[in-house]
This record gives C-alpha cells, sequence and structure tokens, in this order.
C-alpha cells in the first residue's frame, strides 16, 4: 500500500517535470518513483595548485557554514560527530571544538547566532558565542532543519515526514508524503523540501499541513540554497545543471550547465553571485545570474573533493571544504 500523498510523474512543464498527489483513481494505490539519491562525484587527483590559501585543518570536512551574526565559520566535521568553531575570519589560531555524542546529518543557521544540528532522534541548537549545545527532542531520523519566520522549528526526516515543532508550547504537526527530506528552503513565509530519492523540490503548505506543487529537480539534485531575491538554487550533480526557482508560486526559472558534478552551492548576496564546487573536475565557479541565463564569471581550482562551500559575508571570501581531509580553502573574490 502506498503512503497517503505519495506522487508520481505526470506531465512536463518547461524543463521542469510536475509531480502532483492522486494520478490514481485510489490513493492507496499511488507509488513514489525513486531514484538512488545523488552524491558528490568521486573527484580525481589534483592537477592544480588550490587558488588563495589553503588552512589545515586536520579532518575531513562534511560542510562549512559562515554565520554573518557572529562572523563564525561553522566547520563540520567528515565524521559529523564534531564541530569546529573559527571565529572572525581568523584560520590561524585554534577553532574552538565542539565534541557531540551523535552525528549531525546538516548545519543551518537561525537567528541571534544560533546553528541548527539536524541529528538523529533531536536537533542541536549551538550558540556559536557561547558554544553552548542544547537539544530539541525529535521523533525520528532528522536529515535537515530550519527555522521558519514565526520561529518554530521545520525538521526533515529520512523517511519523507516533516514535522513543524513549537519548542516553547511543544505543539508539533506532520507533513507526510516525501521520500526523504534531504534539505529545506525558508524564504519569507514560505517552505520548500528537497527529496533526493525523487529529485525534487515541493513546496510545503504549512497552515495547511499538506504537500503543495512539486517539481522535478534535474537528473539528480542534491543540495540548495536561498538568495536574497527568494530563489531557491539547487544542484543538479547527475545532470550537471545549476537550477533556480522561485517560491511566490513554485517554479522553475533558470536552468543551465554549470559543469561536472556540481555539488555544493552559496549565494553572495552582496556581490550578486552564485558559487558552486565541481567535484568532477576540483573547481568552484561563479555565476551571475541577473540576465537570466547563468553566466560564468570566475573559476578557480579548489582542494580535492570540494564537497563544502560557503560565503563571508563580509569580505567576500569563499571557504571551501575539502572531504578527503585536504583542508579548509580561502579564496578572496571582491577586489581591494
Amino acid at each position: 500500500m502506498g503512503r497517503p500523498g505519495a506522487r508520481v510523474v505526470a506531465s512536463c512543464i518547461g524543463a521542469a517535470f510536475l509531480l502532483v498527489t492522486g494520478c490514481s483513481s485510489n490513493s492507496d494505490e499511488d507509488q513514489a518513483i525513486t531514484i538512488a539519491p545523488a552524491t558528490a562525484a568521486q573527484s580525481p587527483a589534483q592537477g592544480t595548485a588550490p587558488a588563495g590559501v589553503v588552512h589545515p585543518v586536520g579532518l575531513p570536512i562534511e560542510s562549512t557554514t559562515f554565520d554573518p551574526e557572529t562572523r563564525t565559520t561553522v566547520v563540520l566535521s567528515g565524521e559529523g560527530n564534531e564541530i569546529l568553531l573559527f571565529p572572525a575570519g581568523d584560520f590561524t589560531a585554534a577553532p574552538r571544538t565542539i565534541p557531540l555524542d551523535g552525528a549531525v546529518a546538516q548545519v543551518s543557521l537561525a537567528p541571534g547566532g544560533v546553528a541548527l544540528l539536524a541529528m538523529n532522534t533531536q536537533v542541536g541548537r549551538l550558540d556559536l558565542r557561547t558554544g553552548e549545545v542544547t537539544f530539541v527532542p525529535a521523533d525520528g531520523d532528522v536529515r535537515s532543519v530550519a527555522q521558519l519566520s514565526d520561529g518554530r522549528l521545520a525538521m526533515g526526516l529520512g523517511n519523507g515526514e516533516i514535522h513543524i515543532v513549537n519548542t516553547e508550547t511543544n505543539e508539533s504537526q506532520v507533513i507526510d508524503g516525501l521520500t526523504s527530506v534531504d534539505g529545506l528552503a525558508v524564504v519569507g513565509d514560505s517552505l520548500t523540501a528537497l527529496d533526493r530519492g525523487q529529485t525534487s523540490v515541493t513546496a510545503v503548505d504549512v497552515p495547511g499541513s499538506a504537500l503543495g506543487v512539486a517539481l522535478r529537480a534535474g537528473e539528480g539534485a542534491t543540495q540548495l540554497t536561498t538568495d536574497h531575491y527568494g530563489r531557491i538554487l539547487v544542484t543538479d550533480t547527475t545532470g550537471d545543471e545549476l537550477l533556480a526557482y522561485t517560491t511566490d508560486t513554485l517554479m522553475l526559472r533558470q536552468r543551465f550547465p554549470a559543469g561536472l558534478a556540481p555539488y555544493a552551492v552559496a549565494y553572495d548576496d552582496t556581490a550578486d553571485r552564485a558559487w558552486v564546487t565541481l567535484t568532477g573536475t576540483n573547481e568552484v565557479v561563479g555565476f551571475d545570474l541577473s540576465s537570466g541565463v547563468g553566466v560564468e564569471t570566475a573559476r578557480y581550482p579548489t582542494v580535492r573533493q570540494p564537497n563544502s562551500v560557503t560565503v563571508d559575508t563580509v569580505n567576500g571570501d569563499l571557504l571551501i571544504g575539502s572531504a578527503t581531509g585536504d583542508g579548509l580553502q580561502q579564496i578572496p573574490t571582491r577586489s581591494s
């Protein structure tokens, strides 16, 4: 028996496939069409010296996140059970180390200098100023987490559920229908979910406790980020493309080749540049999206296996993490 809310590919809208609910007369018979979730490509050995400066970290890096409120760079170890905090762009001094009892699947930011940690059966709230971690219980394996505009937490679970939790009242609601919730994007009052198993993005109707419009996201979507225009940028690692969606009504607005196996993505709101790492070639590429078609503006060689990227929004430096333990790369991108 299929799960309530499961969707199937029904029709094509431009370059995106629309996923709809209830194509069968009996919704219990609907089956979600899934694929093996895409991952970063296994990067080749480096043939070119990385641009900028590479800071030794001593461990593989799973993710890098920059918090503008505290000017802290949050580095998640490859094992997921340790976080390194680098203050104010200083990568020469020893970082503050935060050990954790469990593995973190994803790091996201919340207002007030807080990093949210998606973990199995809980979400960690890491105060980036003090290093203190508190935990919010969760009913399942949390793969992604985001704070909504009203302060509630949206937790994306590995079983396809989205849990909306009010941490002050302990009230919660469950929205079902995806195969896995691997990323969550908040734009204003809207919430959008990335499902790698269905390589789709789906609008989430939080007040109605239901899934909304869902669009096919290329051939194998992996990562997402947002920008100050309210767009959601998604890397299609299998299809070698970058996709840009708007959220007033979820719609694919741009789709263009990004390079071989694009994976991590970040946006510099000041310079209006999207930055995408290419795990197939050990490169990071900058794109100007203003013309409606992505125009390449810069390309730099990176550390091996560049599975994460973030932008220091104060000075525009790119911070790229090597998942093979080759360090944290810092690339200045704004002319002095």
